[in-house]
């Protein structure tokens, strides 16, 4: 099948495997702008900015530059490559489930039509806790287009029936992070660990830890919200500052909007006690002076991308490929059928001024005729209007190619 209906799509994508966390960030804060276009939609996660446009709806506005490392699809691979994203075949936890709510509070918070800024994204890739990113998108940006918005709503079936197969628990990149920090340990059974921060990948970090039996203490820039999350999972909540009371823990898995350790002290403290830290923040909380003097036990989400990378059962991987292509297969034939609207409404409005030029003509001529059989006469002349029609609209409504919207048009000179 020709990839000739989907030629105008784009995806400018940007992943931590390849462009660090800092030019992701500065690549998304130039995206933003483009995002509030009718042609223009940007996914922002943690590990991931991509910026999908449908050309013909970017009205003269200009995608951003790549930054290195940054690849560029076009048409079907493309779509090919977000389908293949919501199925969960391209994250660093092989289907992970974050991804399918990610791209679903992409599209609901383009719909909201809601003021958007640029900011960190604390998350590392949990749903919702992106926030002001995820869409990209300024107030009183225009409505998607239609192209792009049946791309994402393809993309939320394929997500939803490729989890649907996983088989066992989900995994999460908590769970990437709490089996770094359990490298050194037999178990996390019983021993300390701190999160920092409590929106959602905070959250998702807690009950991770929680799930392995470990002691869990949580601190966050908002107190109350650190004290709730603590509550939840039965942990202590500290102070966003803890300074010396900082206790000697196994790990500390920060997913924080901004930088922590927010003060000298608490960073001296860290680092002589020399947890294994797993940073989720992109751009980094952690800071770079910090993370140095940690070395080896300093982890960033970046470094986590870059890990050898876990396949998916041979099965299941064959199952999302077929699915995939079958999806996209659906898109192009639909972007084809999508392609020849104007040509068959051309066609449809030439053939009806016509019919009804005839139909007056002959009325005029036999003013007289029996109001029964006018009827008649305008019913047959339908008919026979469309008989005509039908091959030739039934030829463009399958015109993948696009080859017979400009043959129809020469011949009928429209």
């Amino acid at each position: 099948m020709s990839g000739q209906p989907l030629a105008s799509l784009v995806v400018l994508a940007v992943h931590a495997r390849s462009v660090p966390s800092l030019a992701r960030e500065a690549f998304a804060a130039r995206a933003t702008a483009i995002a509030a276009s009718k042609g223009a939609i940007l996914l922002h996660t943690c590990h991931r900015v991509e910026l999908y446009a449908w050309l013909p709806s970017m009205q003269g506005e200009e995608l951003p530059e790549l930054p290195e490392g940054g690849v560029r699809l076009e048409g079907i691979e493309a779509a090919s490559h977000l389908f293949t994203v919501a199925a969960g075949m391209d994250s660093v936890v092989i289907g992970e489930d974050q991804i399918l709510h990610q791209l679903r509070d992409c599209l609901a918070a383009r719909h909201e039509h809601t003021s958007t800024t640029v900011g960190s994204c604390p998350a590392g890739g949990a749903a919702g806790a992106i926030g002001v990113t995820l869409a990209g998108r300024e107030a009183g940006s225009a409505p998607l287009d239609p192209v792009l918005e049946r791309l994402f709503q393809q993309s939320l079936h394929v997500g939803r029936q490729a989890h649907a197969w996983r088989d066992g628990a989900p995994r999460s990149l908590a769970d990437v992070a709490l089996d770094r920090i359990g490298r050194d340990h037999e178990t996390l059974e019983g021993r300390p660990v701190l999160v920092v921060g409590a929106g959602a990948m905070g959250r998702i970090s807690a009950l991770a830890a929680a799930r392995r039996g470990a002691r869990i203490f949580v601190t966050n820039r908002t107190e109350e919200r650190g004290e709730a999350l603590a509550d939840d999972v039965s942990g202590v909540a500290l102070p966003f500052a803890p300074g010396a009371d900082l206790p000697a823990v196994a790990g500390v898995i920060v997913a924080a909007g901004g930088p922590w350790p927010a003060d000298p002290l608490t960073a001296r403290r860290l680092v002589e006690t020399r947890p294994t830290v797993v940073d989720l923040s992109s751009p980094p909380a952690i800071p770079a002076d910090v993370g140095v003097a940690l070395g080896g036990d300093f982890i960033s989400v970046d470094d986590l991308a870059r890990a050898p990378e876990a396949k998916p059962h041979e099965r299941l991987r064959r199952r999302v490929d077929r699915l995939v292509a079958e999806t996209v297969a659906d898109f192009t034939s639909w972007a084809a059928t999508r392609g020849c609207v104007p040509a068959i409404r051309a066609i449809s409005d030439h053939a009806e001024a016509r019919r009804a030029a005839e139909l007056d003509r002959l009325l005029r001529r036999a003013p007289t005729l029996d109001p029964e059989v006018r009827e008649l006469v305008d019913e047959m002349s339908h008919r026979l209007v469309a008989g005509l029609l039908h091959g030739p609209l039934a030829a463009l409504r399958s015109d993948v190619d696009g080859e017979r919207d400009a043959i129809v048009r020469e011949i009928f000179g429209l």
